[in-house]
């Protein structure tokens, strides 16, 4: 088998959302692969199209039905357990891809013997082939026989888990899984991933659709969610301390870490959650600081921080309570300006 695709499906029926993706895994232009469908305890009819589809795909098709939700990172460990191919890749339920995505892509990885192939997706909010907003997730200067630099690279900006394939022993020897029960689970070991490989190619075409709609779960912000997203770089840097990384790559992946577990978290928190909590935030600086100093000093939060983003994150580390006050003010100022500008 030279292929195995993973979907993990929670509750993807409204709107023929499942129905949409699993035409487009099952017409693709090659023959030798299987989809693994994992239902991770769905509680709608999600369960009744995966067989459905197993039933009219007897031979390209598996359904796996978790009796418990262990969401993503549990229904991909499922599938990876269950895989068979040489390669694997993973589709979100609600997403779609072009026919000849997987053909192009596993060409390009015997052609070049890379363990990684990856390539671009297009923003869409509409379920269309139409090429909507292109988003590049990779570079030139992360393709070929790896070393130090692209490396360095790839920890930095590993872009998206789905619109690549990666030979399948990369997630074996030794064992490598997602964190379940969390949300922003590639983020735990896309590093890990990255530093197994070899070889990586790109091919910069759009040949993922990434859905934007409003039952998206990555366009709800909650405290819940924000814990997630820091959980998530825990695991990393456990992971990284584990095999050396970190002694090896320390820059990066204090930036990795600061940008994804304090930065993004803050501010996202700071946006999203409609109460407040002190507590809260005086405890994400205060493990900020305790795992990395000196992370303001950081070469690439220095070039790649805004600098008013900075600003803020120099005071909250300094003080909670001026941050949140300074915070809101400059933020209801701006929203008055623009209520203004608007009349």
């Amino acid at each position: 088998m030279k292929l195995s695709i993973i979907v993990p499906v929670y509750n993807m029926v409204a709107g023929e959302k499942l129905e949409f993706c699993l035409n487009s895994l099952t017409n693709q232009t090659m023959s030798d692969y299987e989809i693994i469908a994992v239902n991770d305890a769905s509680t709608d009819d999600s369960l009744i199209v995966l067989n459905w589809y197993k039933n009219h795909y007897p031979d390209k098709f598996k359904v796996i039905d978790l009796p418990e939700n262990r969401k993503q990172g549990g229904a991909k460990n499922a599938g990876l357990d269950a895989a068979t191919g040489e390669f694997v890749g993973f589709v979100d339920s609600d997403d779609w891809i072009c026919s000849d995505m997987y053909r192009k892509l596993l060409d390009k990885a015997d052609e070049t013997g890379a363990d990684v192939v990856a390539c671009n997706y297009c923003i869409t909010y509409e379920q269309s082939m139409v090429i909507g907003n292109v988003v590049s997730c990779s570079r030139e200067n992360q393709t070929g026989v790896l070393n130090d630099e692209k490396y360095k690279s790839l920890i930095l900006d590993p872009g998206s888990l789905v619109v690549k394939i990666y030979r399948r022993e990369l997630f074996e020897k030794p064992r490598l899984r997602f964190p379940e029960k969390i949300f922003y689970e590639d983020n735990a070991i896309a590093t890990a991933l990255f530093l197994k490989a070899k070889h990586m190619e790109y091919i910069d075409e759009p040949l993922y659709y990434y859905y934007q709609h409003a039952t998206s779960t990555v366009h709800v912000i909650t405290e819940e969610r924000c814990n997630h997203r820091m959980e998530s770089m825990r695991i990393m840097l456990d992971k990284a301390k584990e095999d050396g990384s970190l002694e090896k790559y320390h820059d990066e992946i204090e930036f990795r870490y600061a940008n994804i577990f304090y930065q993004n978290t803050l501010f996202s928190y700071m946006q999203g959650v409609k109460w407040l909590k002190f507590s809260y935030i005086r405890r994400l600086g205060k493990e900020m600081k305790e795992s990395f100093p000196d992370f303001q000093k950081n070469v690439y939060y220095l070039e790649r921080v805004h600098p008013e983003e900075r600003r803020f994150i120099a005071l909250q580390q300094k003080s909670t309570l001026l941050f949140v006050i300074y915070y809101k003010f400059v933020y209801s100022v701006r929203r008055i300006k623009k209520w203004i500008k608007r009349s």
